[in-house]
């Protein structure tokens, strides 16, 4: 436990944890008013989460065909996650469509061109990265798109009145806002380096990777990442326009 070079880990570590665990949620609850449990929950859940996951990925790294099934998993709890947050009363389902349109193809390149091996730590290592990436965009872009498409309402009427379909007329106010999800990792990308230093990076050079092997690698799932949380927020635009996360009358889109 104390062989980190980067953290010192031990006893002291997990008491610091519990306390930098108990600060966040006093401060959700007294600056910003909401539930302390749901910042003790999460920090719970993600604790007993990684301890799972850890042991299921030393389990599965000599079972390449399990991999894609533990994939899979991490697919619908991204699917769950994005799509309750996005339509808790809808088709919160339909976050599937923008997460594999982000994920699938991406992926699919990176095996094309043979980046990417058929081993079971790879696969869930960079994939697991992707559909992390597409549910916070889809979560991200599905909720603006819904609350601007609400508030501009009469905007929306006034421009299918003058003759626009409802999917052009919702689109004239969702388009500006959509991409907003994606600047995190814009930003994140142009700052790599320079603002922070990448897990991944970091792991491999304290793994003794070559440093441009390292910088290569990472670059890498920065840049699909870029593409994963576009089409995402492209697609979760496509179905916010068109009224598919409610039936028609419903969460604040008139018409069908």
């Amino acid at each position: 436990m104390n062989g980190s070079t980067l953290l010192v880990l031990g006893p002291r570590a997990w008491i610091l944890l519990a306390v930098l665990l108990c600060l966040a949620a006093v401060v959700w609850r007294t600056a910003l008013g909401r539930s302390p449990a749901q910042m003790l929950l999460a920090g719970t859940r993600a604790l007993i989460q990684l301890a799972a996951v850890a042991l299921a990925i030393g389990w599965l790294s000599g079972r390449g065909t399990l991999a894609f099934a533990f994939v899979a998993l991490m697919f619908v709890v991204g699917v769950w996650t994005s799509g309750r947050r996005v339509a808790p009363e809808g088709r919160w389902w339909l976050a599937a469509v923008p997460l594999a349109a982000g994920v699938v193809p991406t992926a699919a390149l990176l095996l094309a061109f043979g980046v990417l091996p058929l081993s079971a730590l790879a696969v869930i290592a960079v994939v697991g990265q992707q559909i992390g990436g597409a549910m916070s965009t889809v979560t991200l872009a599905g909720r603006r798109i819904r609350d601007e498409l609400a508030l501009r309402n009469g905007e929306v009427e006034a421009a299918v009145a003058l003759g626009f379909q409802w999917p052009a007329a919702r689109s004239m106010v969702a388009r500006p806002v959509a991409g907003e999800a994606v600047l995190p990792a814009i930003d994140q990308t142009r700052t790599a380096g320079l603002v922070t230093l990448p897990g991944a990076f970091v792991g491999m050079i304290l793994g003794g990777a070559e440093p441009l092997d390292a910088g290569l690698i990472q670059l890498l799932v920065l840049v699909s990442l870029l593409l994963v949380n576009a089409c995402a927020a492209s697609v979760t635009l496509w179905l916010g326009c068109r009224g598919a996360w409610h039936a028609a009358g419903r969460g604040g889109l008139p018409g069908p």
